[in-house]
């Protein structure tokens, strides 16, 4: 019994072990941008999440979170495409995820505005880096 316990609790430990997850955020005045890359069992997930609170430029906006979040294809070390189908639509929201040692970009196809984020929201960073979190 208690062989069985010590080796169900390893398994478990040694596969928390080999998740890892990275953490990038951006906040630029109101708006703040959160990625969380995972990597478990040969798989890379991804989730993106933005809350946007309107500023003082944008006039009649409204506030928006919106998230996004599955399996993404490695392009390639530096390069990761997250594509999902909107739910019951023919459309899909491609974000494409530039990576470097400290940093990471996201664009965004139109599809995710229309479909994912709307109003002031976008998973698009804009040209502007989200820094990684030690």
């Amino acid at each position: 019994m208690k062989k069985t316990a010590l080796f169900i609790l390893g398994a478990l430990l040694s596969g928390t072990a080999l998740a890892g997850a990275d953490h990038y955020v951006r906040k630029d005045g109101n708006h703040v941008q959160h990625l969380k890359i995972s990597q478990q069992k040969g798989e890379t997930n991804v989730l993106v999440d933005v809350d946007f609170e309107p500023g003082a430029n944008e006039t009649n906006a409204k506030s928006c979170s919106a998230e996004i979040s599955g399996e993404a294809t490695v392009v390639s070390a530096t390069e990761l495409t997250l594509k999902k189908q909107a739910r019951g639509e023919a459309h899909y929201c491609e974000l494409k995820i530039h990576l470097s040692q400290e940093k990471a970009v996201i664009e965004e196809t139109e599809d995710c505005i229309k479909y994912f984020a709307g109003g002031i929201c976008r998973f698009d960073s804009e040209g502007k880096a989200l820094n990684k979190i030690q």
